[in-house]
């Protein structure tokens, strides 16, 4: 018993307790509001959270996904709300398992994902005085939250589920998930309820529960659209999280798209390629006079450039995340339409054969399939000898990247970690529509194998179709490697993780550091080289593995039926 810790009580009235009718009602409203998810970390303190939890998926009401790290848990959590943008609950102990989410609360703030940090805590008697496991958890976000709260310790049962204590909790959780969503115009995003609990701990849902089980809440109505004139030189940008209405906006206004591969609008008639040689042209990037933005761009200095013009007007479209406004002079808007008029002819179509004297042709170079069926050797065994050069030949970044976006439908989802293989598919891959996730908030490699497997599991609720690819630099893979776990119980996702390995970090080569220090100190404090063994790991952890060294090897790995978890390892030249 932790000093001036009260003694433990038995659970009163039949097996009830008041913690547990206060998680009850937490759990119950949160259900109800549409979260469907609740990922928990098991612990001591929170354990009536996690009971209830576990009732409510028996109901067939919520799914439970279990991790013990909390940190893994809080990515699995954004990974779920980045798919479907309703939050998913976390629930975990007290102490240094709270801290363990600020990585994903980060995230969460800079991207606009709404996330919910339920946290058991010691009650306030116990906080500053030595007991063990606490620490002041109130406010522990405070600058990355859309609303958080200290709720009281519940003490009293609840016979019908109508006293004071029950209904505060029920309101301060309305107001969570609102706020969370958006609510009073602010981007969607992370919010924290601290939940402080007495022994006893645990104890038997209260019988009202099944009352607090209503309709989920109807959605907002969509904002009202900003109407656009044509006139000015435009160009749309698309970052981060744009989506489809990126593309949808350049195709009615007859206007060139810039779409970051991230940012699920790479497609359509009007998307340019190599974008980035063309914003640096006087003739084309040097003449816009306008530019409407969706998303976060984040992976190119020459849109950061555009985008800070003080001559540019900027239109940026509010979304998830932190608002753009790199020029100090960004006007913000809810939606975009396009006023009547004529579009440009000559200003996309200038755009247009330039881009199309940009774009690279990736396909692997076609057979001689005359040369191959020929009766004549000296036709048919050069054709041989060239086909097998294509087949053996090695990987590179610029193979993987082509390979993994032309095995992706828009049934499945693709992910990429902020690695140095997310700027090569930016500058080399063209067009499809594919939806995209990347944590591109902070652009950290933190938690990024559990995002991907977030969502996966959201993408594929109710045997829905396709796989989650998620493209990795080794360093990124190696940093979340927990997230590896799962737990036996739990339905696999189909997930495929494609591993470029190249033995340490090497998108420092593509940095200012590269060119003053030693190679000596670019080893020892930069390029972290390691020698794990992914194969051993993915034994360790129930994945399947396949080592791939050339093309065909991996378009073969790519297009596989997908059961389960797979790591599909490249290695890659430093």
């Amino acid at each position: 018993m932790a000093p001036g810790e009260p003694a433990r009580a038995d659970a009163p009235d039949g097996g009830r307790a008041p913690a547990m009718d206060a998680a009850a009602a937490l759990l119950a409203q949160v259900n109800a509001l549409g979260v469907e998810h609740l990922i928990v970390s098991p612990g001591s303190r929170s354990q009536a959270l996690a009971l209830v939890a576990a009732d409510l998926e028996a109901r067939g009401r919520v799914r439970v996904h279990v991790r013990i790290d909390e940190r893994v848990a809080g990515f699995t959590a954004l990974g779920i709300a980045r798919e479907n943008r309703v939050p998913a609950a976390v629930i975990c102990t007290s102490g240094t398992a709270v801290a363990n989410l600020l990585p994903a609360v980060l995230e969460a703030h800079h991207a606009g994902v709404p996330l919910l940090l339920l946290t058991a805590d010691r009650p306030p008697e116990l906080r500053g005085v030595g007991a063990n496991q606490a620490t002041h958890q109130p406010g522990m976000f405070a600058p990355y939250v859309r609303f958080e709260a200290d709720l009281p310790v519940p003490a009293e049962l609840d016979s019908d589920g109508t006293g004071d204590a029950i209904t505060e909790v029920r309101r301060v959780t309305r107001l969570a998930v609102a706020a969370s969503l958006g609510a009073d115009g602010r981007t969607a995003g992370p919010v924290h309820l601290n939940l402080p609990y007495r022994e006893p701990l645990a104890g038997t849902l209260p019988p009202w529960i099944d009352d607090d089980l209503a309709a989920p809440a109807s959605a907002p109505p969509a904002p009202a659209p900003t109407p656009v004139p044509r006139g000015p030189r435009t160009i749309v940008v698309a970052g981060a999280d744009a989506g489809p209405d990126a593309e949808a906006l350049a195709h009615d206004g007859g206007w060139p798209l810039v779409a970051e591969i991230v940012s699920g609008a790479r497609f359509g008639r009007h998307l340019v390629h190599g974008y980035r040689t063309l914003l640096a042209e006087p003739a084309l990037g040097g003449r816009v006079e306008r530019a409407i933005v969706y998303g976060h761009p984040t992976l190119s200095r020459e849109i950061v450039a555009l985008l800070s013009r003080a001559d540019v007007e900027i239109l940026a479209v509010r979304g998830p995340g932190e608002l753009l406004n790199l020029n100090g002079a960004t006007r913000a808007v809810d939606a975009v339409t396009v006023s009547p008029g004529d579009a440009d002819r000559a200003w996309l179509g200038a755009w247009m054969r330039a881009s199309q004297a940009a774009s690279t042709d990736l396909s692997p170079a076609a057979p001689d399939a005359e040369g191959l069926s020929s009766a004549e050797p000296q036709r048919r065994l050069p054709a041989i000898a060239a086909e097998l050069q294509v087949i053996r030949a090695p990987l590179d970044r610029t193979a993987l990247v082509d390979a993994v976006w032309r095995a992706t439908w828009p049934h499945d989802r693709l992910m990429f970690a902020s690695s140095r293989l997310v700027r090569v598919a930016d500058a080399v891959l063209g067009g499809k529509r594919v939806p995209v996730h990347a944590n591109r908030g902070l652009a950290g490699i933190d938690g990024t194998l559990a995002t991907a497997t977030g969502v996966a599991i959201a993408s594929q609720t109710g045997g829905a179709p396709g796989v989650t690819r998620l493209l990795v630099g080794d360093l990124a893979f190696l940093h979340d490697v927990g997230a590896m776990l799962l737990p036996p119980g739990e339905d696999e996702p189909r997930i495929q993780v494609i591993v470029g390995n190249d033995g340490g970090g090497t998108i420092f080569d593509g940095l200012e550091v590269a060119a003053v220090a030693s190679a000596e100190a670019m080893d020892r404090v930069l390029y972290t080289p390691h020698t794990a063994r992914i194969e051993q790991l993915a034994a360790a952890y129930g994945w399947e593995h396949r080592r791939v060294t050339t093309r065909a090897a991996l378009d073969q790995a790519l297009t596989s039926p997908v059961g389960g978890r797979q790591i599909i390892e490249v290695p890659l030249e430093r």
